[in-house]
C-alpha cells in the first residue's frame, strides 16, 4: 500500500521495480556479426596495400619478421632505420636481450659499431603534436593510460583529450626504439614487444608493428647456449629494395572503414553463442588489425 501511495516516481527510483504503463519496446539493435564473418566478407576496397618502402624484413634464425613502419607518427625514426638497413648496419648483429612476456631487443650490444648513413642517437618522437586534432577510429572505452584510444591508418594509437597529441601504443608486436636515460639517446637499438606493455607509452618512440612473423620473435633463445650464436640477425632490409629476391606484399584492414568499426563492436560484444559473459568492453590492444599476405 505504501508503494502505491508513492506513485510512479517512487517506482522508477526503486531498483527492480517495473511499470506496466510503459508498453513500448526499445528499438532493436542491428545484429553484430562475428569477427571472422566481418573479415571474411569484407569487400576488396576495405583492404589497403602496405607500401613496401615502409616495410622492414628482419631475418632471424627461424624465419623472417616483416615490420610495417609508421612515418606519420615517427618520421625521424623511420627515416633513420631505413638508412641503417640500407647500409647493412644490422647484418651480423643479434637480438641480445629477451625477457619473457616483455620484449626482444636487438642491435649492437657492444655499442662499438658506427653507422655510416644512419645515426646512433636521434630526437625522441614519443608523440606527434598537431595544430588540429587527428581523427582516429575510437574504441570508446575507458583506458587507464590515455584519454582516448583507437586506430589511425592501421596502427593502434592513443591521444590526449583534445586529440592534438597522438602516439602508438605498446601492444603485442609493437616495434619501438630503446633508449638510455637521455630522451634523445635512441637510434639503433630496436625492440619488439612480446605482450602489451602500455606503461611504456610515451616513454619511448614506437614507430611500427609486426605484420607477419611474430612467431620467429617468440622462438628466439632466452639465454645464450655455449658454442651457439645467440639470436643472430642475418640481415635487415627495406622490402622495396629487394624486389626479385622477395616479392612479399601485404594488405591491412582499413581502420577508418565501417567494417572495422563493426569489428570493434564485435570484439566488445562477443556475439558467438559460446560466450556466457559479455562485458561489452574491449581495449586497444585486444582489437588486432587484420593483415593479409598477397604473395
Amino acid at each position: 500500500m505504501l508503494l502505491r501511495a508513492f506513485g510512479l516516481t517512487a517506482c522508477v527510483l526503486l531498483a527492480g521495480c517495473s511499470s506496466t504503463q510503459n508498453t513500448e519496446s526499445a528499438p532493436n539493435k542491428p545484429e553484430v556479426r562475428s569477427p571472422s564473418t566481418i573479415i571474411s566478407s569484407a569487400s576488396a576496397d576495405v583492404w589497403q596495400q602496405v607500401n613496401n618502402d615502409d616495410v622492414l624484413r628482419i631475418d632471424l634464425p627461424t624465419g623472417r619478421v616483416y615490420v610495417q613502419l609508421n612515418p606519420q607518427l615517427a618520421p625521424g625514426h623511420v627515416d633513420n632505420i631505413k638508412k641503417l638497413a640500407r647500409e647493412g648496419f644490422y647484418d651480423g648483429l643479434n637480438v641480445y636481450r629477451f625477457v619473457e612476456s616483455f620484449v626482444a631487443q636487438g642491435g649492437d650490444q657492444t655499442g662499438e659499431k658506427q653507422p655510416t648513413q644512419g645515426s646512433k642517437g636521434i630526437a625522441g618522437e614519443m608523440f606527434l603534436t598537431t595544430e588540429n586534432p587527428l581523427e582516429i577510429t575510437p574504441i570508446n572505452a575507458v583506458d587507464g593510460y590515455a584519454d582516448k584510444t583507437g586506430f589511425l591508418n592501421g596502427f593502434a594509437v592513443a591521444q590526449n583529450s583534445d586529440g592534438k597529441k597522438t602516439w602508438m601504443t605498446h601492444c603485442t608486436g609493437t616495434f619501438a626504439m630503446a633508449r638510455g636515460n637521455e630522451i634523445d639517446s635512441g637510434g639503433t637499438e630496436f625492440y619488439i614487444t612480446l605482450a602489451p606493455q602500455r606503461y611504456l607509452d610515451k616513454n619511448t618512440t614506437v614507430f611500427g608493428r609486426v605484420l607477419e612473423g611474430m612467431e620467429h620473435a617468440q622462438r628466439l633463445l632466452r639465454t645464450p647456449v655455449e658454442g651457439q650464436p645467440f639470436n643472430p640477425i642475418s640481415q635487415v632490409r627495406v622490402l622495396s629494395d629487394i624486389v626479385g629476391e622477395d616479392n612479399s606484399a601485404f594488405t591491412v584492414f582499413d581502420t577508418s572503414s565501417e567494417d572495422f568499426k563493426e569489428l570493434i563492436e564485435s570484439r566488445k560484444n562477443r556475439p558467438s553463442e559460446w560466450f556466457i559473459d559479455k562485458p561489452n568492453h574491449t581495449d586497444v590492444c585486444s582489437v588486432s588489425v587484420p593483415t593479409k599476405r598477397l604473395n
